[in-house]
């Protein structure tokens, strides 16, 4: 701790002297804080939130739970321990906050007497527990856990199991289906369900038994909601019969009391999901894709009318992904985020019909909460030079009133140069103009030139916006222009450039890329011989591209790329993404396998390349990481393998991400 004040003690008296402020560094990456998740009491007069903050030296990070009045003033944080305490939820009476906690271990829910005394665990399940919701009652907590679908919420059964599965003489994955292991773990026979917890007793009930994720596996949105009675149950789930070539999702019903579940989306093949019961119940919201088997297809919302048994669509004319949303308390409108531009701002539409109306552009909003008398809403927003902190803005039509209600990252922001992103157009393919966001390096001058670095998303299908991120402060901070294009198949720029991806991995995309890097190289203040390339994900696979098919850069990094297209599609999970964006499967009559695989360019191979990958990334196995390095390394190409031994297609932002940074920079 004492290093640490020297060293922002010491900064702080340098700007002083100097009137300018310090680049910005790995480790003042470390010291920012992260804010999220934003939960405004019934009475609209305290926001709960979370914050994250990170010890570098000790490879570690503290999340705590605090509160704020809604003009930022009373601010204070309700949990100590040095454990993690997160997504915390009022009761209806904002007597009782609940919220989950990993201090006895496995995450676990936990509920706070907002009048004060200790924190009371609900409950002590070997399996943890995840996204826990208040009925409206109070009568029952309803959360997701990880089962053996036999054992449902016996717990003493699961863990039994799960306990010789760990300690057995031979220790093994076995599999009998696909999607046998996702994302990071091996699946083991193991189901998420969803469970009630009956507060009063302490008993707990399955309310999805049977052999099938109830909710579905989802990286956002909601999996289930309570109604407005306490007395059922939505939640997604995909009971078609090949789940790892389907994207379809369907929003299914169940009594609290436990029963028979009846699905409500059936007639839609395609996906829907994060439903959300409107305030007076009425109508169930979601979001809903139209074309199956496709995970980048339009995100719709939608309405179940629950009377009616109807559903129609509120935002088919709105040509942009909707994101996170939220009811109004008046059950009459619905307010949700959604890519546009290179911004996530917030909208509105009515449930009654009506054009979507934009509410508030604050660059990138990344969560938001509507207080009781919808006037205004708490959100967690950053932009490039700005890190996220906890806002407020008016709701109000043509207000423009904004507060920043938390200021846990001004002790680095007044010492520290936060870069901010400019804009740039230019011309791609197919006559359509390409978005491109310039960060200049610290203490930047128009009469110097500066090495550069185009940095190539992944996804395919994203978007760059403008929304802080590490490496958008690290390389300029240590003297880099950074370049971040969104080329065909980003979101945000309408449905029909996303789409142009699909099945021309290395086409418009590969084109839009080297047109871009010719109006980078044409800037007067950019060394034209001095420019790299790095990437992850499907940027990764790009870098891998332009191994063979341009010299145009001094270095690349590839990271978490995908490099041979055969192989990918036996190793990967999720088969539906391939299927898809590759028109089919290998030998099912699709050329793109054999058309954009990098691998089959090795002998074009020159430029000095840098390779990262996590040996648990189940998403772009790391095997497509060797084998590049490894065709990297036989044509005699300067290069180094970084291989993260427990991480999947993310490392981990603070035991890995520190390395990862500091291979690029010496790279």
């Amino acid at each position: 701790m004492k290093t640490w004040l020297f060293i922002f003690l010491t900064a702080f008296l340098a700007s002083l002297t100097t009137g300018q402020k310090n680049p910005f560094t790995i480790e003042d990456l470390y010291r920012l804080k992260s804010v999220s998740d934003p939960r405004i009491s019934p009475d609209g007069q305290r926001i709960a939130f979370v914050v994250t903050g990170y010890d570098l030296p000790g490879v570690k990070s503290r999340t705590d739970i605090y509160l704020v009045g809604p003009g930022g003033k009373d601010q204070r944080r309700l949990t100590h321990d040095k454990s993690a305490d997160y997504h915390p939820r009022w009761s209806r009476d904002g007597k009782s906050l609940l919220y989950v906690s990993t201090r006895s271990g496995a995450p676990q829910v936990f509920v706070l007497d907002m009048a004060g005394g200790e924190p009371r665990q609900l409950t002590s399940l070997s399996t943890g527990v995840s996204d826990p919701e208040w009925s409206p009652d109070g009568k029952h907590v309803v959360f997701a856990t990880s089962v053996f679908p036999e054992y449902g919420a016996d717990d003493e059964k699961n863990r039994r199991d799960q306990e010789a599965m760990d300690k057995g003489p031979i220790q093994a994955h076995m599999a009998d289906r696909l999607l046998y292991r996702h994302w990071t773990s091996y699946r083991d026979g193991k189901r998420t369900h969803l469970m009630a917890l009956e507060v009063a007793s302490g008993k707990i009930r399955d309310l999805t038994p049977g052999d099938f994720d109830a909710p579905r596996f989802s990286l956002g949105g909601v999996g289930f909601a309570v109604s407005p009675d306490g007395k059922e149950v939505c939640y997604v789930s995909n009971h078609d019969p090949d789940p790892w070539s389907s994207t379809n999702g369907d929003i299914w019903i169940v009594p609290m009391a436990g029963g028979e579940a009846r699905n409500l989306t059936a007639a839609n093949k395609a996906f829907d999901g994060s439903p959300r019961y409107s305030p007076d119940g009425r109508y169930i919201a979601y979001l809903k894709q139209e074309v199956p088997r496709y995970e980048a297809d339009r995100f719709r919302l939608a309405l179940y009318d629950r009377a009616s048994q109807e559903t129609r669509t509120l935002t088919e004319a709105f040509d942009a992904w909707v994101g996170d949303f939220e009811w109004a308390p008046d059950s009459r409108t619905l307010y949700f985020t959604a890519g546009h531009r290179g911004h996530v701002p917030l909208f509105k539409v009515y449930v009654h019909g009506g054009e979507v109306q934009p509410v508030a552009d604050v660059k990138t909003i990344n969560a938001f909460k509507v207080s009781p008398d919808n006037t205004w809403a708490a959100l967690t927003r950053r932009s490039v030079a700005e890190p996220t902190e906890l806002w407020r803005v008016s709701l109000k039509a043509g207000a423009a009133d904004r507060l920043r209600l938390t200021t846990f990252n001004k002790p680095v922001e007044d010492v520290v140069d936060i870069r901010p992103a400019e804009s740039m157009w230019v011309e791609g393919a197919a006559g359509k103009k390409v978005h491109v966001f310039i960060v200049k390096p610290h203490g930047f001058s128009p009469e110097k030139k500066y090495p550069l670095i185009l940095n190539v998303r992944g996804g395919p299908q994203a978007m760059w916006a403008d929304a802080f991120r590490g490496d958008w402060q690290v390389y300029p901070g240590a003297g880099y222009v950074v370049a971040f294009p969104n080329p065909h198949g980003s979101t945000g720029y309408g449905q029909a450039y996303t789409e142009a991806i699909s099945g021309d991995w290395a086409g418009k995309v590969y084109t839009d890329l080297m047109k871009v890097t010719d109006a980078l190289a044409a800037l007067p203040y950019v060394d034209a011989d001095r420019m790299g390339a790095m990437g992850w994900s499907y940027g990764g696979y790009m870098m891998m591209w332009f191994q063979g098919h341009t010299d145009r850069f001094k270095a690349l990094a590839a990271m978490m790329g995908v490099y041979d297209l055969r192989s990918m599609y036996s190793a990967t999970e999720e088969l539906w993404f391939p299927e898809w964006d590759l028109k089919g499967t290998p030998w099912g009559g699709s050329d793109s396998y054999r058309k954009f695989s990098p691998s089959d360019h090795v002998k074009n191979f020159k430029t000095p390349c840098l390779v990262i990958t996590g040996e648990r990334d189940y998403r772009v196995p790391y095997t497509q990481s060797l084998q590049f390095f490894t065709d990297l390394q036989k044509m005699e190409v300067p290069s180094r393998l970084i291989v993260f031994k427990n991480d999947g297609h993310w490392p981990s932002y603070v035991k890995s991400m520190p390395l990862y940074y500091n291979a690029h920079l010496d790279w």
